[in-house]
């Protein structure tokens, strides 16, 4: 499809992440203020969207806690700072295999698997304007490891999730998660205006390069909204990338925790780069307010 640089950009920062990566950086938020002081210092900074994820406040692993999640969007809608908030809804398919020889039983300790209703509750509980739906099973680099996402599973959380009046932001690791996306839509699970965030280099989804980056674009419908980032060195020329491509951008610490060789990266220094290279390109970052309307989102407070 013919390609158009986007004019009107909008930066989502992935603030924490539910990676091992509390222990690679200081900066790296862990509780629940940390991760709304951090959420809320990338929006002044001009990030329009924050994605959170919540992780336990003493050892940083990643954590489905509904009080946690409950804490961090209180903190930040309690602020003077507006920002759409994302939260995931990633957690809860966590399955880990035995070895090669013996896969069954599955390691139970390490796996976390619940069922759609338990996934979904801390966005019934904060109702925040974005939630995430990967919108697929997926090897990750780890060797007997897999983001377990059936259909079955998909389709009652993407039904959860238009119920609660919530958007679901497609996360989309390959093609195949974009074809699955567009039937999710097709039989009315998801609304018809889709939000899809491209996610490049991890592995072992869609490689990080521009061809297949391209072709991850090109299977984007042209009424839906998308975003794209990639990892580590390659956020920043994502940026870029995204923009020229007619998309727009995700940073954040989830992603990267460099800002330069040998320096480690606070969330709000990614935005901030990442709006310098928006506006050289002869873009307009835009705010919270224009991306509620750009995107049809409907702000509410939690349940009280």
């Amino acid at each position: 499809m013919p390609l158009t640089m986007n004019r009107e950009v909008f930066i989502t920062c992935a603030v924490t992440g539910g990676g091992g990566t509390q222990d690679r950086s200081p900066h790296v938020p862990r509780s629940p203020e940390q991760i709304a002081d951090s959420a809320i210092a990338a929006a002044k900074a001009g990030a329009a969207v924050v994605h959170c994820h919540v992780r336990d406040p003493e050892t940083g692993a990643p954590s489905r806690d509904v009080k946690l999640y409950r804490e961090v969007t209180d903190r930040i809608r309690a602020s003077d700072t507006d920002v759409v908030l994302n939260l995931t809804a990633g957690m809860g398919g966590d399955m880990v295999f035995g070895d090669a020889e013996s896969p069954l039983p599955i390691n139970e300790s390490a796996s976390d698997m619940v069922g759609a209703t338990e996934r979904v509750a801390h966005v019934a509980e904060c109702l925040p304007e974005i939630c995430t739906l990967d919108c697929g099973t997926m090897n990750f680099a780890e060797a007997d490891y897999v983001m377990t996402n059936t259909p079955g599973m998909l389709t009652a959380m993407g039904r959860m999730m238009t119920e609660l009046g919530v958007k679901p932001e497609i996360e989309a690791f390959d093609t195949g998660h974009l074809w699955y996306a567009k039937q999710l839509v097709k039989d009315g699970v998801l609304e018809a205006d889709a939000l899809v965030q491209l996610c490049m280099g991890v592995p072992w989804g869609a490689p990080n390069d521009l061809n297949t980056f391209m072709a991850m674009v090109n299977n984007v419908p042209a009424d839906w909204n998308w975003s794209a980032f990639s990892l580590g060195r390659d956020q920043m020329p994502y940026v870029a990338a995204a923009v020229l491509a007619g998309g727009n951008v995700r940073v954040g610490l989830e992603d990267n925790l460099m800002l330069d060789k040998g320096v480690l990266a606070e969330n709000h220094q990614l935005v901030t780069r990442a709006v310098e290279i928006i506006e050289r390109l002869g873009a307009r970052v835009i705010g919270p307010e224009d991306v509620r309307k750009k995107l049809n989102l409907t702000k509410r407070a939690p349940k009280g």
